[in-house]
């Protein structure tokens, strides 16, 4: 299926399998207007008709959109800009001899891969991207599914000399880069909700999954999970658990190449800050692309029960500042949920 989104983990879903090996070569010769034909696809990759034959049903399992002519083959109606080093090294510019991009076929997750280079002692600025994640995470033990071709998901490994305690409003940071990436983009609406999603117009079009390892006095390694959906299928909102969108709803360019080397170009800048002074140094750019900035919100603790309240800001260290019944309160990330009481959340304002 096209998508990168959460849904909860007893949903059962056909993408969490190993695909076919010939699946991502023989949709990268089915880009373009052309129709190529099943003898035609099956002598370029050296397999059988019935072999291709197979494919293209598992990549319709698979929620990819493939168009077939008795008498002239098949084609991609909607083909994804398939991922490309050396395009998103090009997009990059100056900021390419930064970042070590890595493309693969099918991982099960980019984050459990990145960790796997952290132990084999991976520099800062590995970025590892995928066509397709059959086993991605999201934040308090949710899948994160994304498709093939129809979203962007990737990793990057950021290494810190200071000690994971000193890294607090991190998510923040790369929240706010994406946002201002997508915007640039073409992304109308586009902003954060605290404290790790990417919404427009009140819909989730991105999620961000960090995961840190270090010494509590430092150094860490920082491993930066982010999803974005790119095109959804119709029938997306049937199996997960909130609104959502895509580039191609939001008229945003549905480049991921691009996409990915704005996002790094990003986070290059918003690290670089952060690295200096800290989420304070950013903390009212942020609060200015937070959608639940003056918002009424219910905040879900752990063990069960929820605090109401409205939310005024954000503190230095990132915690979520509340206006409660009982008085001010601080919330941090952690298991904490949050959720608007009513109504989508705002548009951000002007940055």
């Amino acid at each position: 299926m096209h998508a990168s989104v959460t849904c909860g983990p007893t949903i059962a879903c056909a993408i969490l399998r190993a695909v076919n090996q010939h699946l991502l070569p023989t949709l990268r010769l089915l880009g373009g207007d052309a129709f190529r034909s099943g003898e035609e696809v099956a002598h370029r990759l050296g397999v059988t008709r019935a072999t291709v034959w197979n494919v293209m049903q598992e990549a319709q399992q698979l929620g990819v959109s493939v168009e077939k002519v008795r008498g002239q083959g098949y084609r991609l109606p909607h083909p994804p800009a398939w991922l490309d080093a050396d395009e998103v090294a090009a997009a990059l510019g100056p900021c390419a001899a930064r970042f070590q991009v890595e493309i693969l076929g099918e991982v099960t997750s980019t984050n459990t891969v990145m960790l796997e280079r952290v132990a084999a002692g991976a520099a800062s600025g590995l970025v590892v991207a995928a066509e397709l994640q059959t086993g991605g995470r999201g934040r308090r033990g949710r899948l994160w599914l994304s498709g093939l071709g129809g979203a962007l998901t990737f990793t990057l490994l950021w290494r810190f000399d200071q000690g994971p305690a000193s890294l607090s409003g991190l998510s923040l940071v790369v929240g706010l880069a994406c946002a201002k990436a997508l915007a640039a983009r073409g992304v109308q609406g586009v902003g954060v909700k605290w404290p790790n999603d990417l919404l427009c117009d009140g819909r989730k079009l991105g999620g961000i999954l960090i995961e840190l390892q270090g010494d509590a006095l430092g150094p860490s390694a920082v491993v930066i999970g982010i999803g974005f959906n790119v095109r959804l299928p119709a029938d997306i909102p049937a199996i997960v658990d909130q609104p959502v969108v895509d580039m191609a709803g939001t008229g945003g360019s549905e480049d991921r190449n691009a996409l990915l080397a704005a996002v790094l170009s990003e986070l290059a800048a918003g690290i670089d800050a952060f690295q200096t002074g800290g989420f304070a140094a950013l903390a009212d750019e942020f609060d200015r692309w937070h959608v639940l900035r003056d918002r009424d919100i219910v905040v879900s603790l752990p063990d069960g029960t929820s605090i109401e309240g409205r939310v005024t800001g954000t503190a230095p260290d990132g915690a979520l500042l509340v206006d409660t019944a009982s008085g001010p309160r601080r919330f941090h990330g952690g298991e904490v949920s949050v959720r608007a009481m009513a109504g989508a959340p705002k548009a951000p304002r002007d940055a």
